[in-house]
């Protein structure tokens, strides 16, 4: 039912407040669009939350951690246990994202949506980690709405807390397998293509990882059309509670930031789901997996930054957030010309 609502709500963005946006840019004592993306970023968050008072004082790290049956194939370099301690150090403050969330002043929420094991923390398990996809499905397609519902409530709460802008990350071995197999599976693009060697497989290694998702492919058959079928079949916990948090931020009218390759998958499934939440959604960088910049391209999406980094847990998103902020800062802070009795520049054609 909550999924259901959510995909009702979800409105195209607020031209008028994009248009409000873009004159007030314009007004700006200097050179026409000379910030850029930066811009760019800023006027689609206006059409996201439809209003041009553009504020992100108040940000999130929401990530999504859980297991993958699929580790059972030895397609990772590191042992399933791995999930567990660096999602309990983002509680503690030791995991590269929670340092990040303390200098970019975020703060960070790591869920447990289907760890193996029992953790410290919030428990929104769905299930001890999936099912090996490589002989048969993930999860149910329960399960899958289940977890896509999860991400979709956190959303709410915290809207609900004041929160203006969201980053999306994951922690969850194998997890770079279950990507790859949706952006193959999504995209119509072969597993080979798709495929990169994650968390640093050796030449073997990525032999098993391509192999077990072209077993889980054709054992799953999943129907490219139903992204909760995709998700279902090849995804993995992390994945569903992200496309949650994409559809659920759409419908709030909340930005989100996608991270990197995973995060990228999580929302290619949320855009098969839905197509207009990819208006509510900000890429912040390029990851250097292969499927990156085609699953982008499919979203119609461009990466604000380039900085060749691949360690996941939400620290691309993360990297863009003190970006915005400079935005923001201009946006709120500068003077007009009309301020500082300049003539204004106009759009030459």
């Amino acid at each position: 039912m909550i999924l259901e609502e959510t995909l009702e709500k979800i409105k195209k963005p607020s031209q008028e407040a994009m248009e409000r946006c873009r004159q007030h840019w314009d007004s700006i004592a200097k050179p026409l669009h000379s910030l850029g993306k930066l811009e760019d970023a800023l006027v689609r968050i206006a059409g996201m939350t439809g209003n041009e008072r553009i504020h992100l004082d108040k940000k999130a790290l929401v990530v999504m951690c859980a297991d993958n049956g699929v580790v059972e194939e030895g397609v990772t370099q590191s042992g399933q246990e791995v999930t567990a301690i660096v999602s309990e150090n983002m509680l503690s403050g030791k995991a590269t994202s929670s340092i990040m969330c303390r200098s970019t002043g975020a703060d960070i929420f790591p869920v447990d949506i289907g760890i193996a094991r029992d953790t410290s923390l919030r428990n929104e398990k769905v299930a001890y980690g999936t099912k090996n996809m490589a002989k048969g499905p993930a999860m149910t397609r329960q399960e899958a709405v289940q977890a896509i519902e999860t991400g979709i409530r956190i959303v709410r709460e915290l809207k609900e807390k004041g929160y203006q802008i969201l980053a999306t990350g994951e922690m969850g071995i194998g997890n770079t397998t279950t990507s790859s197999a949706l952006a193959a599976v999504f995209l119509g693009i072969p597993v080979e293509t798709v495929t990169g060697r994650g968390a640093g497989l050796s030449t073997s290694g990525l032999t098993k990882k391509i192999s077990a998702i072209h077993q889980a492919i054709q054992v799953n058959q999943p129907d490219p059309a139903d992204g909760i079928d995709v998700l279902a079949k090849v995804g993995g916990f992390d994945l569903a509670g992200m496309a949650g948090l994409f559809l659920g931020g759409a419908a709030e009218g909340i930005p989100v930031v996608i991270d990197g390759i995973i995060s990228e998958a999580a929302a290619l499934a949320a855009y098969v789901i839905c197509p207009d939440c990819v208006n509510y959604m900000i890429a912040s960088h390029l990851s250097k997996e292969p499927a990156a910049q085609m699953i982008l391209s499919k979203l119609g999406l461009d990466a604000m930054l380039d900085c060749e980094m691949h360690l996941g847990e939400g620290t691309g998103a993360l990297a863009l957030f003190p970006i915005l902020d400079l935005a923001c800062t201009v946006y709120n802070s500068m003077s007009t010309f009309e301020e500082v009795s300049i003539g204004q520049y106009e759009h030459l054609v």
